[in-house]
């Protein structure tokens, strides 16, 4: 499954080296290497810089990738995506409550079967390596059964991953509901077993808040406290329907947010998918925890949902890491993700740059899961995931690709025309697990 690690890579390196604090600082942060050498030991960076001084300390018989023409990112990070919704992707004609009910559900019943999960979790796996993410925030279903499949699958692989199974007790059809009863136990059984094996790590995961009891919820922080090191990952405000239902239901708290703050479900760990209609308050509620918000581009297009105000979102300093969403979403490319993100930009007259886009997909990313600290960038010590992107994928990309004058005009190609094609290789902890046919 794994193939054997390498001593090191060579070639035409970008990445950002240091956290931004504000969006005008993000191309004082930028670092490109023409010609660098990334030397790696045991799945971890241990020297970043020129070639030509760093070849020095290379060993005679050294095993060295070299991608002169192609260019060298950190691994993409997907901070919200479903992994038993990647068979209904482009499912015609819904917006999202139908679409649950009509696509998500029906699919999500079959991983109470081990086997098929098994099956699934490995094709979802080497979907995320082929188009470059290497690091994912993952939804599985209300089976157990289906969040261990994802867990070993990753395992396998070295690959970071956080994930958990989905806590829903109402408002679902009756094969997929589970009670807070066994939700606590489920998830108990999961985070001793899984959280912090290795690199995986575990999210309390209610689906939202329409399909979770208040006795759910409270079940769900119940274990944010016992685990103060977990995640936590749900739906917040993606359609104006869904709000309307929420109120209906929880008529006693003053916002959407309010309901997952009230149950202990907010923090710096907190992952709250869309996030396209909060009120102010909620802007407000979601910096004041320090929780996440996961840009959902072609999801929130695809099922006619909104467009996300990332302006907004800078000026009140809330941290947003990007997601493909699959399968609401309709690619497993963060590539595609960022192309469809500036277009949601364009038709709100802000703006969003290469620079910006690829920071968010690595090291803004990183920092939005908490990991900055390990992984994100080529800082010595850091986690050795990448991708090597290649400007010359199709044949027009090619053509493109030679118009380009500055390296930023090149991933911005990169970004805007990009998809798995322009993902040549991909490295996990060190090593090749997916090279393009």
């Amino acid at each position: 499954m794994r193939n054997s690690a390498i001593d090191g890579v060579r070639g035409r390196f970008l990445d950002f080296s240091e956290s931004v604090e504000k969006r005008s600082d993000f191309d004082g942060a930028v670092r490109y290497v023409e010609d660098g050498l990334l030397l790696l030991k045991e799945g971890h960076i241990v020297w970043f810089g020129d070639w030509s001084e760093g070849r020095d300390q290379l060993l005679e018989d050294a095993h060295i990738h070299e991608y002169p023409d192609q260019l060298i990112v950190p691994g993409f990070i997907d901070c919200h995506i479903h992994f038993p919704q990647a068979e209904i992707i482009a499912a015609y004609g819904e917006q999202l409550l139908e679409w649950l009910n009509n696509y998500a559900f029906p699919a999500e019943k079959q991983y109470g079967d081990i086997a098929y999960s098994r099956e699934m979790a490995e094709f979802f796996v080497a979907e995320l390596l082929r188009n470059g993410t290497t690091t994912a925030a993952v939804f599985c279903t209300v089976h157990h059964q289906s969040a261990e499949a994802l867990f070993a699958a990753a395992q396998r692989r070295n690959m970071r991953i956080i994930a958990g199974k989905v806590l829903m007790d109402r408002n679902a059809p009756p094969d997929l509901l589970d009670t807070p009863e066994i939700a606590y136990d489920d998830s108990r059984m999961l985070i001793e077993k899984y959280h912090n094996q290795g690199r995986l790590l575990y999210a309390v995961t209610p689906r939202f808040a329409p399909t979770s009891t208040p006795d759910q919820l409270a079940v769900a922080g119940q274990l944010m406290r016992e685990y103060p090191d977990l995640y936590m990952q749900t739906h917040l405000s993606e359609n104006k329907e869904e709000i309307q239902w929420v109120q209906e239901l929880f008529p006693d708290r003053k916002s959407y947010l309010d309901v997952y703050e009230y149950f202990g479900l907010t923090g710096p760990r907190s992952i709250f998918g869309h996030c396209i209609h909060l009120e102010d308050g909620e802007w407000k509620g979601l910096y004041d925890t320090d929780s996440v918000i996961a840009f959902c581009p072609t999801s929130n297009l695809f099922l006619g949902s909104g467009l996300f105000d990332l302006e907004r979102a800078r000026k009140e300093n809330v941290r947003v890491g990007v997601a493909t969403d699959v399968g609401g979403g309709t690619s497993f490319s963060i590539l595609t993700s960022l192309s469809e993100a500036y277009k949601i930009m364009q038709l709100q007259k802000q703006k969003f740059s290469a620079i910006e886009a690829l920071y968010m997909a690595t090291l803004g990313g990183a920092e939005a899961l908490s990991l900055d600290h390990l992984l994100g960038n080529f800082e010595v010590g850091k986690e050795a995931d990448f991708v090597v992107l290649d400007p010359a994928a199709t044949v027009l990309q090619a053509k493109r690709s030679e118009k380009s004058e500055t390296i930023v005009d090149l991933l911005f190609a990169l970004m805007i025309m990009g998809d798995d094609r322009t993902v040549s290789h991909t490295y996990v902890d060190g090593r090749l697990v997916h090279k393009r046919e």
